[in-house]
């Protein structure tokens, strides 16, 4: 028989008991990735500040967590900062939503500005949307809607290369790795895309003329039938954090200009500063079509993400038959979520974030250093705020987190990685807990 509802909590009321609290999650919530119900417990958290989780009981000894995960690298400026809860109050007397078809608001249109303000030339006009998954979902649709709008209807897959993740949706999944990724189980449902093989690895490795020629051949021989390359720019995320050169990424734009294809960067996970640039296409000196933003965009208080787009897709897509991109999400520029993601990203550029993330980096590189000797670690990677130990097995995630949270450090390892990507404000000593942990971890795992 269910439990009675305990009620929301309030002031006076103590907090729900941590077991009752797990109990009932068990029956009840469905957590990412996850069977139902679950075959482990999660940790209970009972508050955040700083960088630190508070756990709601002592856990392997124990009751604070440094977060080196920045809540899946979205929370870029810690838990609780005294800016970002001012501009959510702030918004929520004034109003926390109104729709978006008809009317429009401050918040809305200052973030637009903004995300303009701040990305590579060219992308001038903004699409709000829900989630990061569901901004992949807008710029394919707005691929498709480009061509046949501009009498071009047969332009309607996508090319993509190896190694990728793009989200859990449907046009994102079939975008992703269709072998090594999540998403095999629905390889047979999903539109059939056109795959590359997967980028050389090394960011700072020079480009492979081979692969180049790989990258060319491939998109010539499907330009007739390729709506857009859709690819994640410099850095692999859920993927398998795999880390290529900039190279490849200005190759593709000069191929997909010389055969009419349009290019979209998901850059949900790589941008505002997490690679070392605001925008992992700065470092290929490039601007898409199409760029996909979201995670650390409203420093992680609140699901929002963008899809940009240049003038040339917008005024194509409106000249067409139907001169509407036909998507509305329900809370679609929500105010609340456009004021905290505008002071969000004022809070970032107010800061050196360049020199936090390179101080990062440094921690991350002299930390990770004895790690390529542990037993079983292959390889040993770091670019900016992002630090990764791939292993040569599928890693234990019980024995590994549990290894983890006893050095008092939150990490979420999967497949054959332990990674971290902390938050930006992280202090030196927190960098050299959260190298230590990864360490332990991957002994353990």
């Amino acid at each position: 028989m269910p439990e009675r509802d305990p009620g929301p909590p309030r002031p006076g009321r103590p907090a729900m008991d941590p077991g009752r609290l797990r109990a009932l999650d068990r029956q009840h919530v469905w957590h990412p990735y996850a069977p139902m119900p679950g075959r482990t417990d999660p940790l209970v958290v009972e508050s955040a500040a700083g960088v630190r989780l508070r756990l709601a009981e002592e856990v392997h000894g124990q009751r604070e967590l440094v977060d080196g995960m920045s809540s899946w690298w979205s929370a870029v400026h810690g838990y609780n900062h005294p800016v970002l809860n001012e501009a959510a109050r702030g918004q929520l007397e004034r109003m926390s939503h109104v729709m978006f078809g008809g009317l429009t608001h401050e918040p809305a249109v200052r973030l637009a500005k903004r995300l303009v303000d701040l990305t590579p030339d060219g992308l001038e006009h903004v699409f709000l949307a829900d989630s990061g998954s569901v901004s992949v979902e807008v710029a394919v649709k707005m691929c498709l809607q480009y061509w046949r709008s501009t009498g071009r209807p047969a332009k309607r897959r996508l090319m993509t290369w190896r190694g990728g993740y793009h989200g859990d949706t449907w046009q994102p999944m079939s975008v992703c790795d269709p072998e090594g990724g999540m998403h095999q189980l629905w390889s047979g449902a999903l539109p059939r895309q056109v795959f590359a093989d997967a980028p050389p690895p090394g960011f700072d490795a020079p480009p492979d003329e081979a692969y180049l020629r790989h990258l060319a051949e491939t998109v010539a021989a499907h330009a007739h039938e390729l709506a857009a390359v859709v690819v994640e720019p410099v850095v692999q995320g859920a993927g398998g954090m795999r880390f290529h050169s900039p190279a490849y990424v200005r190759a593709l734009r000069e191929i997909c200009d010389a055969h009419d294809v349009l290019l979209v960067l998901d850059e949900i996970a790589t941008g505002f500063g997490r690679t070392g640039a605001l925008f992992a296409a700065e470092h290929a000196g490039i601007t898409p079509d199409v760029m996909c933003v979201g995670k650390a965009l409203t420093g992680g208080y609140l699901t929002l993400a963008a899809t940009l787009c240049t003038p040339r897709i917008a005024e194509g897509i409106s000249r067409g038959e139907v001169p509407v991109l036909a998507h509305g999400p329900t809370f679609m520029g929500n105010p609340l979520a456009a004021a905290v993601a505008d002071a969000s990203l004022g809070l970032l550029l107010a800061r050196d974030w360049a020199a936090e993330v390179g101080r990062i980096e440094r921690g991350l590189l002299t930390g990770l250093a004895a790690a390529a000797e542990l037993p079983g670690v292959r390889e040993v990677r770091v670019l900016g705020a992002i630090g990764v130990l791939q292993l040569d097995h599928d890693i234990d995630m019980a024995a590994a987190t549990r290894a983890a949270v006893g050095e008092g450090v939150w990490l979420r390892p999967f497949r054959d990685l332990v990674y971290a990507m902390p938050p930006y404000v992280t202090g030196d000593e927190d960098v050299a807990r959260i190298c230590t942990a990864m360490c332990a971890a991957a002994r353990e795992g």
